[in-house]
């Protein structure tokens, strides 16, 4: 079996070498970075360079580049992939590239579904990626259809080498609505919380609190301002909604309202215990 990885930075060079470990598998790999190439070759990381003539050899082929990249990239290459091949990609929203790659597919014949492994780091690039990034982590898929069993069977079988424990399978705006509240607002409220003039001095006073609230402050904000704008009717209903909820506490701390202060506590407690079980 050979499988190719377009993009091979932090989630495509742990996808390199993830197959990579599993000798019935043979992987090709692209970047726009050709030392990288050049380096996982040399580290064995893979066998050869993706390109126009191994592509149509793979079986299986990731495309883990930013939504436009990998719209751009399947258009270019459509015409190479061969029409056994499955082809997922691994963007953070999946509107508009399965949208791109579900007429693509039928344009040109091979098989695409979305994909968004759920496993990452604040950090990016080849040289932090890992064989045992997804390990225990699960991958969402965005099929053209979902009555397919032995279909979904043969992808998630495919997946294996990868070591994800969960595969959910869900509709590309369920995907992009639940992403706005689970990732992007995530971000959002980190990378604004760590502006105020405070944080300089915090060092000696934060703990666990802290970490767990800053940690995707650090992000990459070329890929997230793309992810953001490309799904902003969800994420501006989450992000109003959370404003709204805020202007609540800040009032009621304004006014020295006790009672009311302690009601949105004790819901936000009751809340996390449903949602969390």
């Amino acid at each position: 079996m050979k499988v190719g990885v377009v993009g091979m930075g932090l989630i495509g060079g742990s996808l390199v070498k993830a197959y990579n470990e599993h000798k019935d598998w043979e992987v090709y790999g692209y970047d726009i970075d050709t030392k990288i190439v050049k380096l996982a070759i040399l580290a064995e990381d893979m066998a050869d360079e993706l390109n126009e003539k191994t592509i149509g050899d793979c079986d299986l082929i990731f495309v883990a580049l930013y939504p436009k990249e990998s719209i751009a990239y399947l258009e270019k290459m459509a015409s190479y992939i061969n029409k056994s091949s499955i082809v997922i990609d691994c963007c953070g929203t999946k509107a508009e590239v399965c949208k791109a790659g579900f007429e693509l597919s039928e344009k040109y014949g091979f098989i695409f579904v979305g994909g968004h492994p759920m496993a990452g780091l604040h950090y990016s690039g080849y040289k932090y990626s890992s064989k045992d990034m997804f390990k225990n982590a699960t991958m969402v898929l965005v099929p053209k259809t979902y009555d397919d069993i032995t279909f979904l069977a043969r992808v998630k079988e495919m997946l294996v080498p990868a070591g994800f424990n969960n595969v959910t399978v869900t509709t590309a705006d369920k995907h992009d609505k639940m992403i706005a509240f689970t990732s992007q607002m995530a971000h959002i409220v980190s990378n604004a919380f760590i502006k105020s003039p405070t944080a300089r001095e915090h060092k000696g006073f934060s703990a666990g609190s802290y970490k767990d609230l800053t940690r995707v402050a650090w992000l990459n904000e070329n890929m997230w301002t793309e992810l953001f704008l490309e799904n902003k009717d969800h994420l501006l209903y989450e992000l109003e909604f959370f404003i709204d909820e805020l202007t609540k506490y800040r009032d009621a701390i304004k006014d020295n309202d006790a009672e009311e202060l302690k009601k949105l506590l004790f819901e936000g407690k009751m809340c996390k215990e449903e949602v969390d079980g």
